[in-house]
């Protein structure tokens, strides 16, 4: 009986600890599958780097935390900005108050109000030829005088015409033609404002430097397996948006969080199990054991208070050819490789057949996607492939290269090339796969240091020009065409969509490009993805955004329900 108590009080101390180890301040735990970039908006562009960057840094326009579909507001600016009868002036008021954090690169190390100077001058960086942003799309021909300062490579303080702070709190952007989608291009984390002082103080350690207006601060950014936030102290005043119209919680609802970088989906799923992550996807092979057929939590997480949000993303994946490698200029190459590739199998072994797959370039949910499209070289068809081979002068394959396809250093990436490597050897194509970082990868596709690549792309904006533009060949490498696909009629047809409204008449003009660019076979086009994640118990105002960059100040811990639902963790 004495040994019995004693146990007791082991197992009541134990407890105790458990509990005692919830501390009071309110920490976000996020979960990172890749290693980001770095931290200059210019050089940014994919989903991790841009979540990071939104903590820190932020542009004149945001999403709506909640409302679906996607709905812009402002942010930095003071409301949507007064437009010319011809649609070619924009106007906008900037936010009066708004300070750049502390940081040494200051006078006295005090940061200093925003004005809208910083805007031009942060737009400028993306058509700076010596910065080789991959965000120049943007604006590339676009507002008027700014080619021509790019071309010249003109200094920051010489005036471009379309580009002007009228006064420390008023800017004007004059567009070349009509640009609607310009106040998204204004929200995305290219688009992000930086100080001046900060890019001259830190040079080209800029990028692990981040100086921003942002909601959370980073002194500086180490390549290591966490990134650490704090709450930013002269963030100003600025409130949860609720769709009535009051304030709901003050912004951030956090005042810390702690982004863990796990490479692998085994290690990320034990570590939300224990508590450890606040929120986290479902990795592939333990989704059966999660989810059930209802898309209902099952099992141990249900049993836990697990929260579980599921959304079609706005999303394509594809496996990329660099059209500038011969080896893929016979249309009939690319048609037969498509054929070769058995993608119910493929969304059966890597998203649990929950995934669509993609007949083209645009996702649904999207103006111009058409469900009763279907792609001829999208169905599985060895026998055909094997036939356009031989016509293409490769009966069996023989006489085709090998080809190497650039992915990430991660498992599941590596098996999803393997697969991929199984079906063209069907047809006589040898596939040998390259592994590198997220960065690596990134850095290849915008060098064109590759044959072929394996990505996906989410929306910047809900606009299937978004999409489109990745096919564009005014935006090859380092922009966002890293297939460098060139094509002059889809160029023609594209540049007309980009200068129409939004209504009826561009998305049918939207299906005609995206249906004639799908019988090119310019990428192997892959699904269009559902989104699944769970949340602990103790996280509020979370809801599934596709532009998550500016979603992490609108969340918040609550400190009592994670000390008493911990402990079933």
């Amino acid at each position: 009986m004495k040994l019995l108590a004693a146990l007791s009080l082991v197992t009541l101390f134990l407890v105790g600890c458990t509990k005692s180890k919830v501390s009071d301040v309110k920490e976000l735990n996020l979960l990172s599958v890749m290693k980001v970039s770095g931290f200059d908006p210019a050089l940014g562009g994919d989903m991790y780097t841009s979540a990071e960057m939104g903590k820190v840094y932020e542009g004149l326009f945001e999403f709506h935390p909640t409302k679906r579909p996607y709905e812009l507001m402002p942010n930095l600016a003071e409301a949507l900005p007064e437009v010319s009868k011809d649609g070619l002036t924009y106007t906008f008021k900037i936010k009066k108050g708004v300070m750049f954090r502390d940081d040494p690169a200051f006078p006295n190390g005090k940061g200093r109000e925003l004005k809208a100077s910083d805007v031009v001058y942060s737009i400028k960086r993306l058509a700076d030829v010596n910065v080789r942003s991959r965000g120049w799309w943007l604006y590339d021909d676009k507002v008027e005088g700014l080619n021509e300062w790019r071309d010249r490579k003109g200094k920051y303080e010489e005036e471009v015409s379309g580009l002007k702070a009228l006064d420390d709190h008023t800017l004007q952007v004059k567009v070349k033609k009509p640009y609607p989608q310009l106040l998204y291009a204004m929200a995305m984390p290219f688009s992000f404002i930086v100080a001046p002082e900060a890019v001259n103080h830190y040079g080209n350690e800029f990028i692990n430097h981040p100086v921003g207006t942002g909601a959370f601060i980073l002194n500086k950014y180490e390549q290591s397996n966490t990134i650490v936030y704090h709450k930013n102290p002269n963030y100003r005043e600025k409130y949860f948006p609720n769709e009535d119209g009051s304030k709901g919680l003050r912004v951030p609802g956090v005042d810390k969080i702690t982004v863990h970088i796990i490479l692998e989906s085994q290690p990320q799923w034990l570590q939300f199990k224990k508590g450890k992550l606040d929120i986290s996807n479902i990795p592939k092979d333990f989704f059966e054991e999660t989810v059930g057929p209802d898309k209902q939590l099952k099992g141990e997480l249900k049993d836990k208070g697990v929260k579980l949000d599921y959304m079609p993303m706005l999303d394509v994946t594809f496996y990329a050819f660099n059209h500038e490698d011969k080896t893929f200029k016979d249309v009939r190459v690319r048609r037969a490789m498509s054929l070769a590739y058995e993608r119910s199998e493929s969304n059966r072994l890597f998203y649990n057949s929950t995934a669509m797959v993609a007949q083209g370039v645009i996702p649904p949910g999207m103006g111009g996607y058409d469900e009763k499209f279907e792609n001829p070289w999208v169905k599985f068809d060895v026998e055909q492939a094997k036939k356009l081979m031989a016509e293409a002068g490769y009966p069996d394959g023989k006489g085709f290269p090998e080809i190497t396809v650039q992915t990430v250093n991660d498992t599941e990436a590596r098996q999803g090339i393997e697969f991929f490597a199984k079906c063209m050897a069907r047809i006589g194509i040898k596939i040998k796969i390259g592994t590198n970082t997220w960065p690596e990868l990134v850095n290849k596709v915008s060098k064109k240091q590759h044959q072929m690549y394996t990505m996906a792309w989410g929306a910047d904006y809900p606009d299937a020009e978004n999409f489109l533009g990745l096919l564009y060949c005014p935006y090859q490498a380092p922009g966002s065409n890293g297939s460098n696909y060139c094509n002059p009629k889809f160029d023609e047809l594209f540049r007309k969509s980009t200068i129409m409204q939004d209504g009826p008449e561009r998305s049918a003009l939207y299906r005609e490009i995206n249906q004639m660019v799908s019988q090119d076979v310019p990428w192997i086009f892959g699904f269009h993805r559902t989104k699944f994640t769970v949340t602990t118990p103790w996280v509020r105002n979370y809801n599934f955004m596709e532009f998550n960059h500016s979603q992490y100040q609108y969340l918040s811990i609550d400190v009592e329900a994670k000390k008493k639902e911990i402990s079933k963790f």
